[in-house]
């Protein structure tokens, strides 16, 4: 099987840019990285981050940062979709 997936490295481990689904936990796999520079249309990782916490449903993240962050407790009059 050959497949390739988009990624970007986070300093430490690769992150997918999509959902990965040909492959099972446990698949070994070889990674042969191939440096793209960002196009202008790509968002940049503060709004990646931005958009990730509200496809989890994290929708009071400025206001609860170290709720999310750290684990105190949120604020009261806050709420998110988690």
């Amino acid at each position: 099987m050959s497949t390739s997936i988009r990624a970007h490295f986070d300093g430490q481990h690769f992150i997918p840019d999509d959902p990965v689904t040909d492959l099972a936990p446990g698949d070994r796999v070889e990674v042969v990285p191939v440096i793209q520079p960002i196009q202008n249309g790509d968002a940049d990782p503060l709004m990646r981050l931005v958009d990730l916490a509200v496809d989890i449903g994290i929708v009071d993240l400025a206001e609860n940062a170290d709720h999310y962050l750290y684990g105190h407790p949120k604020q009261p009059g806050h709420r998110s979709l988690g």
